[in-house]
């Protein structure tokens, strides 16, 4: 019942022990949108204390160091956006396609905010059409809508377009939240950049691109490989030459360098997914980052 939510347990439990999945939940814990907590009232200091939290003209007219005490006011909203136009059907690497990555990378981000008591909404969709999913919590919910995002991306479906995507999301979700992109994304258009610009100023964004599968690797590679978006079977010729190889991986550099710094512009924090095995170690990554830069 739960295939897509199960896998990304399963996942996490392989490749992350248990200090680390205690790290990813603290680094996720980190990067909640302003307090959204309303203060209830005071009592004395103790040590381990936040020091930001001491009232200190309550203090001194007590002549006792005092610290507010907050109540939650409402759950936050992890908002998933993800591209799931035709691209996403293509390989990532030798045994993955992207559509598998990019399932996992949601699932992982849906997870943790679903343990922390949060919701999860989604908007998903290509140059064609778009999608959105309410925010909403628990395990079935998230489940639901990582189904919804494997099931949209096909190799027949229209051309990717995440600009129509980010647009859309401004227009159907409202509520202040984090906003976290997934795509395969190689460039940053002008246009892109403005839609951007304007979730920002409503949403912490943060960024994971999913790459591609070097066309030109030998070990491991599937005898037939076909440019989904071309619709056109890629050279045999094109594996095992070095010099292509080495052209092939200064462009795949140059894309990246191009993306981190047009983010990077924008205050979006940005990861590169390379395949399943350091997914986790992207996610935690882009929520480090991201608590870091909020504290400059």
């Amino acid at each position: 019942m739960a295939a897509h939510l199960t896998r990304v347990k399963t996942r996490l439990s392989i490749h992350a022990h248990r200090k680390v999945r205690g790290m990813l939940q603290g680094e996720y814990a980190a990067i909640q949108v302003g307090r959204g907590i309303d203060f209830n009232d005071l009592r004395e200091y103790v040590r381990g204390d936040d020091v930001k939290d001491i009232d200190w003209k309550a203090s001194a007219r007590s002549r006792t160091l005092l610290v507010r005490r907050y109540v939650a006011e409402r759950k936050h909203t992890i908002i998933l956006a993800v591209s799931t136009g035709r691209s996403m059907a293509a390989l990532n690497d030798a045994r993955h396609d992207k559509r598998e990555l990019a399932v996992f990378v949601a699932g992982v981000m849906g997870y943790l905010a679903v343990r922390n008591g949060d919701l999860v909404a989604l908007v998903h969709g290509d140059a064609r059409r778009q999608h959105a999913r309410p925010p909403d919590n628990g395990e079935l919910y998230l489940e639901r809508l990582l189904g919804h995002v494997h099931d949209a991306i096909t190799p027949d479906a229209a051309p990717s377009d995440l600009r129509a995507v980010l647009d859309y999301t401004a227009k159907a979700i409202r509520r202040r939240g984090i906003l976290v992109v997934v795509s395969d994304e190689t460039r940053i258009s002008e246009e892109l950049a403005e839609s951007l610009r304007r979730l920002t100023a409503q949403h912490e964004v943060l960024f994971l691109t999913i790459g591609d599968l070097d066309p030109t690797m030998v070990t491991g590679a599937p005898r037939r490989l076909v440019d989904i978006d071309a619709r056109t079977e890629v050279p045999e010729w094109l594996r095992g030459d070095p010099q292509l190889r080495e052209e092939y991986a200064a462009l795949v550099a140059g894309e990246e360098h191009h993306v981190r710094r047009r983010l990077d512009q924008l205050g979006v924090v940005h990861e590169q997914v390379r395949d399943t095995d350091s997914a986790i170690a992207a996610v935690f990554r882009m929520l480090e980052r991201h608590r870091h830069a909020r504290r400059r």
